[in-house]
C-alpha cells in the first residue's frame, strides 16, 4: 500500500520589476542637476532677505517682557501721531522726489540723445560718476550753497543789502526733495541713456521726412520707445527714495521725520527694538506696495502704447 506524502507548496518567484530605462536615468539626472543649480541662489536669497524679514516680523511681535507674541507694538503705532506723520511724510517726499527725477531724467536724457553739443559726451560720462557718489556729497554742495552761510544765501546778501538769508527752504521737506532729486536723477537717466544709444535713427530721419515736427518726432517715435526704460529708472528711484537715510538725516533732521529716521531713532537712541522692528517691517511693506502700485499702472500705460 502506497503512502501519499503531502508536498510542501512552494511559492511562487516575485517577479522582477524592469530595470529603469535610459530615459528614466537621464529625466532624473536632468532634474539633480536643476535642483542643484536652483539651491545655491535660494540660499542666497534666504538668507539675505527671507531671515531678515522673519526676524524682524518675530521681534516686531515679541513683548517687552516674557515670552509669547502680541501685537501691541503695531496697536501703538495705530495710535502714535508721530507714526503716521513719519508714514505721510516719506509718502510724500518719495512720491514728490520720483516725480522729479522722473521729469529731469526724460528731459536731460532726450537732450543729451538727440541734441549735438559741444561737452555732452563728458557729461553723459560723468551721469556714471555721479551714481557712484554717497548721497551726502550731495547733502554737502546743499550746504555749502544753499546753508545760512552759503555761498547763494551770502552773494544774495551782499548784492541787496539783506540781514537774513533770503533762500531758507533747506532744512525742511522741500530740502530733502530738491536733494534727492539732484542725486537719483542719473539713476533714471541710465537706462535711457542706455536705450536711446540703440535706436535706430532712420525713424526719427523718416518721421522728419514725412513733415512731422520736432515735438511730434519725440512724442510719437522717441518717447515709445524710450518709455520702457523710463520706468525701469522710476521704480529704482521710487524705492530708493522711499528707503532714503543720508539725505533726511543730514537735510531734514529738524523739521523732517521719515520712517527710516524714526527707525534710527528707536533702535539706537531709545534702543527700542521691538518698536523698531515693527516700524522696519512696516517700511518694508510700504516700499513692495509702492513698488507694486507703480508698476501696475506704469504696465497698464505701455500696453496701452502697444495696442
Amino acid at each position: 500500500m502506497t503512502q501519499l506524502v503531502a508536498t510542501p507548496d512552494v511559492a511562487a518567484p516575485a517577479p522582477q520589476r524592469p530595470a529603469p530605462s535610459v530615459k528614466t536615468r537621464s529625466r532624473g539626472a536632468r532634474l539633480l542637476r536643476s535642483v542643484a543649480s536652483i539651491a545655491p541662489p535660494l540660499v542666497v536669497l534666504g538668507l539675505s532677505f527671507v531671515y531678515p524679514i522673519v526676524l524682524l516680523a518675530r521681534r516686531s511681535l515679541s513683548p517687552s517682557t516674557g515670552t509669547g507674541w502680541t501685537l501691541s507694538q503695531y496697536q501703538g503705532l495705530a495710535r502714535s501721531a508721530i507714526f503716521l506723520h513719519s508714514l505721510v511724510t516719506t509718502v510724500e517726499i518719495a512720491g514728490s522726489a520720483t516725480v522729479g527725477c522722473v521729469v529731469l531724467g526724460l528731459l536731460l536724457s532726450l537732450s543729451l540723445s538727440f541734441m549735438a553739443f559741444r561737452g555732452g559726451g563728458i557729461i553723459g560720462r560723468l551721469v556714471d560718476v555721479v551714481i557712484a557718489f554717497p548721497s551726502f556729497l550731495i547733502v554737502l554742495a546743499f550746504i555749502f550753497l544753499y546753508g545760512s552761510t552759503g555761498a547763494v544765501n551770502v552773494g544774495l546778501e551782499h548784492l541787496f543789502g539783506l540781514s537774513q538769508p533770503p533762500i531758507g527752504f533747506l532744512y525742511s521737506p522741500v530740502g530733502s526733495v530738491c536733494a534727492e532729486i539732484v542725486y537719483y536723477t542719473p539713476f533714471v537717466m541710465r537706462p535711457m541713456l542706455a536705450a536711446f544709444s540703440q535706436m535706430d535713427e532712420h525713424l526719427i530721419e523718416a518721421a522728419a521726412n514725412l513733415g512731422a515736427r520736432p515735438w511730434r518726432v519725440v512724442a510719437r517715435v522717441v518717447l515709445p520707445y524710450g518709455v520702457p526704460s523710463l520706468l525701469a529708472g522710476g521704480s529704482l528711484a521710487l524705492v530708493l527714495t522711499v528707503n532714503e537715510f543720508g539725505i533726511n538725516l543730514f537735510l531734514g533732521a529738524k523739521s523732517v521725520t521719515t520712517l527710516p529716521l524714526l527707525i534710527y531713532s528707536y533702535a539706537i537712541l531709545q534702543i527700542n527694538l521691538p518698536t523698531a522692528a515693527a516700524i522696519a517691517l512696516v517700511n518694508a511693506v510700504l516700499s513692495f506696495g509702492l513698488y507694486a502700485i507703480y508698476r501696475s499702472l506704469t504696465g497698464k500705460v505701455v500696453r496701452a502704447r502697444l495696442v
